[in-house]
Protein backbone atom coordinates (compact mmCIF):
# COMPACT_ATOMS: atom_id res chain seq x y z
CA UNK A 1 0.00 0.00 0.00
CA UNK A 2 1.39 3.81 -0.60
CA UNK A 3 2.97 5.45 1.68
CA UNK A 4 0.96 7.97 1.33
CA UNK A 5 -2.56 6.73 1.25
CA UNK A 6 -5.45 8.23 3.79
CA UNK A 7 -5.25 7.68 7.03
CA UNK A 8 -8.57 6.98 9.52
CA UNK A 9 -10.42 6.11 5.96
CA UNK A 10 -13.10 3.69 5.42
CA UNK A 11 -11.74 2.69 1.84
CA UNK A 12 -7.71 2.80 3.37
CA UNK A 13 -9.15 0.41 5.89
CA UNK A 14 -10.16 -2.32 3.81
CA UNK A 15 -7.57 -2.08 1.89
CA UNK A 16 -5.54 -3.52 4.42
CA UNK A 17 -7.55 -6.46 4.13
CA UNK A 18 -6.74 -7.08 0.17
CA UNK A 19 -2.93 -6.07 1.11
CA UNK A 20 -2.73 -8.42 3.87
CA UNK A 21 -3.86 -11.32 1.41
CA UNK A 22 -1.07 -10.02 -1.28
CA UNK A 23 1.52 -10.49 1.49
CA UNK A 24 0.32 -13.97 1.80
CA UNK A 25 2.57 -15.03 -1.71
CA UNK A 26 5.65 -13.56 -0.30
CA UNK A 27 7.99 -16.72 0.41
CA UNK A 28 9.19 -15.84 3.53
CA UNK A 29 5.67 -15.70 4.97
CA UNK A 30 3.78 -19.03 3.73
CA UNK A 31 5.45 -21.50 6.32
CA UNK A 32 3.13 -19.11 8.88
CA UNK A 33 0.15 -20.16 7.37
CA UNK A 34 0.43 -23.64 6.63
CA UNK A 35 -0.95 -24.95 10.16
CA UNK A 36 -3.71 -22.00 10.46
CA UNK A 37 -4.97 -23.04 7.28
CA UNK A 38 -5.08 -27.05 8.06
CA UNK A 39 -7.36 -25.96 11.15
CA UNK A 40 -9.36 -23.33 8.93
CA UNK A 41 -10.06 -26.16 6.66
CA UNK A 42 -10.96 -28.58 9.38
CA UNK A 43 -13.60 -26.14 11.54
CA UNK A 44 -15.05 -25.08 8.41
CA UNK A 45 -16.56 -28.48 7.40
CA UNK A 46 -17.41 -28.93 11.52
CA UNK A 47 -18.74 -25.33 11.81
CA UNK A 48 -20.98 -24.63 8.30
CA UNK A 49 -22.56 -28.14 8.45
CA UNK A 50 -23.77 -27.35 11.96
CA UNK A 51 -25.07 -24.31 10.97
CA UNK A 52 -27.28 -25.44 8.50
CA UNK A 53 -28.32 -27.82 10.34
CA UNK A 54 -29.75 -25.95 13.26
CA UNK A 55 -30.85 -22.89 11.06
CA UNK A 56 -32.89 -25.41 8.75
CA UNK A 57 -34.26 -27.01 12.69
CA UNK A 58 -34.92 -22.96 13.69
CA UNK A 59 -36.76 -22.24 10.64
CA UNK A 60 -39.10 -25.42 10.28
CA UNK A 61 -40.05 -25.67 14.05
CA UNK A 62 -40.60 -22.06 14.02
CA UNK A 63 -42.93 -21.77 10.94
CA UNK A 64 -45.02 -24.69 12.16
CA UNK A 65 -46.01 -23.05 15.62
CA UNK A 66 -47.61 -20.16 12.92
CA UNK A 67 -51.74 -21.11 12.40
CA UNK A 68 -52.20 -21.93 9.00
CA UNK A 69 -55.33 -19.33 9.25
CA UNK A 70 -52.97 -16.48 9.91
CA UNK A 71 -50.02 -17.24 8.15
CA UNK A 72 -50.89 -14.62 4.98
CA UNK A 73 -51.68 -11.63 7.76
CA UNK A 74 -47.94 -12.32 9.30
CA UNK A 75 -46.04 -13.12 6.26
CA UNK A 76 -44.07 -10.07 5.53
CA UNK A 77 -43.74 -9.42 9.76
CA UNK A 78 -42.20 -13.47 9.79
CA UNK A 79 -39.97 -13.11 6.90
CA UNK A 80 -38.36 -9.94 8.41
CA UNK A 81 -37.80 -12.15 11.84
CA UNK A 82 -36.30 -14.78 9.53
CA UNK A 83 -34.28 -12.18 8.14
CA UNK A 84 -32.69 -10.77 11.56
CA UNK A 85 -32.68 -14.34 12.65
CA UNK A 86 -30.76 -15.32 9.82
CA UNK A 87 -28.33 -12.29 10.44
CA UNK A 88 -27.74 -13.18 13.97
CA UNK A 89 -26.90 -16.87 12.53
CA UNK A 90 -24.23 -15.26 9.93
CA UNK A 91 -22.54 -13.35 12.80
CA UNK A 92 -22.65 -16.25 15.39
CA UNK A 93 -20.82 -18.43 12.36
CA UNK A 94 -18.43 -16.12 11.94
CA UNK A 95 -17.64 -15.29 15.14
CA UNK A 96 -17.46 -18.72 15.86
CA UNK A 97 -15.01 -19.39 13.02
CA UNK A 98 -13.15 -16.96 14.45
CA UNK A 99 -13.02 -17.35 17.95
CA UNK A 100 -12.40 -21.25 17.88
CA UNK A 101 -9.53 -20.43 15.32
CA UNK A 102 -7.43 -18.01 17.27
CA UNK A 103 -8.26 -20.04 19.90
CA UNK A 104 -6.18 -22.45 18.47
CA UNK A 105 -3.77 -20.61 16.32
CA UNK A 106 -3.12 -17.84 17.89
CA UNK A 107 0.41 -18.70 18.61
CA UNK A 108 0.95 -18.98 14.78
CA UNK A 109 -0.86 -16.11 13.85
CA UNK A 110 1.87 -13.84 16.62
CA UNK A 111 4.50 -15.57 14.37
CA UNK A 112 2.33 -14.71 11.36
CA UNK A 113 2.23 -10.68 12.46
CA UNK A 114 5.54 -10.97 13.03
CA UNK A 115 7.04 -12.38 10.09
CA UNK A 116 5.00 -9.83 8.38
CA UNK A 117 6.23 -6.73 10.13
CA UNK A 118 9.72 -7.97 9.60
CA UNK A 119 9.45 -8.38 5.76
CA UNK A 120 7.76 -4.66 5.75
CA UNK A 121 10.17 -3.22 7.86
CA UNK A 122 12.98 -5.07 8.45
CA UNK A 123 12.53 -4.69 12.17
CA UNK A 124 10.03 -6.89 14.58
CA UNK A 125 8.78 -6.45 17.92
CA UNK A 126 11.00 -7.50 20.85
CA UNK A 127 12.88 -10.70 20.98
CA UNK A 128 11.23 -13.32 23.32
CA UNK A 129 11.51 -17.22 24.18
CA UNK A 130 8.41 -19.29 22.40
CA UNK A 131 7.08 -20.83 25.34
CA UNK A 132 6.36 -17.14 26.37
CA UNK A 133 5.33 -15.86 23.83
CA UNK A 134 2.75 -19.43 23.62
CA UNK A 135 1.23 -18.46 27.33
CA UNK A 136 1.03 -14.64 26.33
CA UNK A 137 -1.01 -15.00 23.13
CA UNK A 138 -3.54 -17.38 24.48
CA UNK A 139 -4.19 -15.55 27.88
CA UNK A 140 -4.59 -12.60 25.12
CA UNK A 141 -7.03 -14.51 23.66
CA UNK A 142 -9.27 -15.32 26.70
CA UNK A 143 -8.99 -11.82 27.40
CA UNK A 144 -10.48 -10.50 24.09
CA UNK A 145 -13.06 -13.51 24.48
CA UNK A 146 -14.40 -12.21 27.46
CA UNK A 147 -14.52 -9.18 26.25
CA UNK A 148 -15.77 -10.01 23.13
CA UNK A 149 -18.71 -12.75 25.12
CA UNK A 150 -19.75 -9.56 27.87
CA UNK A 151 -20.67 -7.00 25.22
CA UNK A 152 -21.49 -9.41 22.85
CA UNK A 153 -24.55 -10.79 24.35
CA UNK A 154 -25.84 -6.96 25.50
CA UNK A 155 -25.76 -6.44 21.58
CA UNK A 156 -27.82 -9.17 20.75
CA UNK A 157 -30.22 -8.09 23.98
CA UNK A 158 -30.38 -4.86 21.94
CA UNK A 159 -30.95 -6.22 18.19
CA UNK A 160 -33.80 -8.22 19.48
CA UNK A 161 -35.29 -5.29 21.62
CA UNK A 162 -34.71 -2.71 18.38
CA UNK A 163 -36.23 -6.08 16.85
CA UNK A 164 -39.69 -5.54 17.72
CA UNK A 165 -40.09 -1.56 17.46
CA UNK A 166 -41.81 -0.78 14.42
CA UNK A 167 -40.22 1.06 12.04
CA UNK A 168 -36.87 1.58 14.03
CA UNK A 169 -36.36 -2.36 14.01
CA UNK A 170 -34.68 -2.22 10.44
CA UNK A 171 -31.58 -1.08 12.41
CA UNK A 172 -31.47 -4.10 14.07
CA UNK A 173 -29.10 -5.66 11.81
CA UNK A 174 -26.90 -2.84 11.39
CA UNK A 175 -26.25 -2.91 14.88
CA UNK A 176 -25.01 -6.39 14.64
CA UNK A 177 -22.83 -5.64 11.24
CA UNK A 178 -21.70 -3.11 13.17
CA UNK A 179 -20.16 -4.84 16.66
CA UNK A 180 -19.09 -8.12 14.40
CA UNK A 181 -16.70 -5.21 12.51
CA UNK A 182 -15.72 -3.94 15.26
CA UNK A 183 -15.19 -7.30 16.84
CA UNK A 184 -13.12 -8.48 13.76
CA UNK A 185 -10.82 -5.52 13.68
CA UNK A 186 -9.76 -6.16 17.21
CA UNK A 187 -9.19 -9.19 16.91
CA UNK A 188 -6.59 -8.84 13.98
CA UNK A 189 -5.21 -5.33 14.58
CA UNK A 190 -4.33 -7.02 18.35
CA UNK A 191 -1.82 -9.61 17.28
CA UNK A 192 0.83 -7.05 16.33
CA UNK A 193 -0.05 -4.39 19.17
CA UNK A 194 -0.14 -7.69 21.73
CA UNK A 195 3.72 -8.65 19.71
CA UNK A 196 4.78 -5.07 21.03
CA UNK A 197 3.18 -6.12 24.60
CA UNK A 198 0.48 -3.44 24.42
CA UNK A 199 -2.46 -3.28 26.95
CA UNK A 200 -5.60 -4.71 25.65
CA UNK A 201 -7.07 -1.75 26.31
CA UNK A 202 -5.06 0.73 24.95
CA UNK A 203 -5.26 -1.05 21.71
CA UNK A 204 -8.90 -0.31 21.43
CA UNK A 205 -8.20 3.33 22.71
CA UNK A 206 -6.04 3.42 19.18
CA UNK A 207 -8.78 1.69 17.28
CA UNK A 208 -11.32 3.79 18.59
CA UNK A 209 -9.07 7.06 17.87
CA UNK A 210 -8.70 5.83 13.93
CA UNK A 211 -13.00 4.66 13.64
CA UNK A 212 -12.98 5.01 10.03
CA UNK A 213 -10.26 2.75 8.90
CA UNK A 214 -11.14 -0.02 11.27
CA UNK A 215 -14.60 -0.21 10.42
CA UNK A 216 -13.38 -0.53 7.07
CA UNK A 217 -10.96 -3.03 7.58
CA UNK A 218 -13.37 -4.70 10.02
CA UNK A 219 -16.26 -5.33 7.36
CA UNK A 220 -14.37 -6.11 4.55
CA UNK A 221 -13.07 -9.20 6.90
CA UNK A 222 -16.68 -9.79 8.81
CA UNK A 223 -17.91 -9.79 5.00
CA UNK A 224 -15.33 -12.65 4.14
CA UNK A 225 -15.51 -14.10 7.10
CA UNK A 226 -19.68 -15.33 6.70
CA UNK A 227 -18.53 -16.28 3.06
CA UNK A 228 -17.97 -20.01 2.66
CA UNK A 229 -14.36 -20.94 1.26
CA UNK A 230 -13.49 -17.75 1.40
CA UNK A 231 -13.41 -18.10 4.98
CA UNK A 232 -10.46 -20.42 5.09
CA UNK A 233 -8.10 -17.89 3.84
CA UNK A 234 -9.73 -14.83 5.26
CA UNK A 235 -7.98 -15.30 8.47
CA UNK A 236 -4.45 -15.08 7.68
CA UNK A 237 -4.65 -12.27 5.48
CA UNK A 238 -6.40 -10.71 8.22
CA UNK A 239 -3.38 -11.24 10.45
CA UNK A 240 -0.93 -9.57 7.63
CA UNK A 241 -3.58 -6.62 6.76
CA UNK A 242 -4.10 -6.37 10.74
CA UNK A 243 -0.06 -5.60 10.70
CA UNK A 244 0.05 -3.76 7.93
CA UNK A 245 -3.14 -1.14 9.95
CA UNK A 246 -0.53 -1.62 12.68
CA UNK A 247 2.50 0.14 11.18
CA UNK A 248 0.77 1.98 8.86
CA UNK A 249 -1.56 3.74 11.86
CA UNK A 250 -2.27 2.50 15.29
CA UNK A 251 1.25 2.70 16.01
CA UNK A 252 1.32 6.59 15.15
CA UNK A 253 -2.11 6.76 17.26
CA UNK A 254 -0.69 4.52 20.07
CA UNK A 255 2.33 7.37 20.53
CA UNK A 256 -0.30 9.86 20.04
CA UNK A 257 -2.36 8.86 22.82
CA UNK A 258 0.51 8.79 25.20
CA UNK A 259 0.98 12.36 24.81
CA UNK A 260 -2.70 13.42 25.69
Amino acid sequence: MPIDAPRNNLITGARYMFEGARLLLHPKLRPYILVPLIVNCVLFIVLTSVLLSYFWTVFNEGSSWIPESIQPWVAPFAWFVWFIVGVLFLIVYGYSFNVITNIIAAPFYGLLAESVERVLTGQGPPEESLSAMIFRTLGREFSKLMYFLGRGLLIILVMVLVGFIPLVQVLAPLIGMLWGAWSMAIQYADYPADNHQLPFSRTRLALWNRMASTFGFGSCLMTCSVIPIVNIFAMPAAVAGGTLFWLKELKEQVELDKRQ
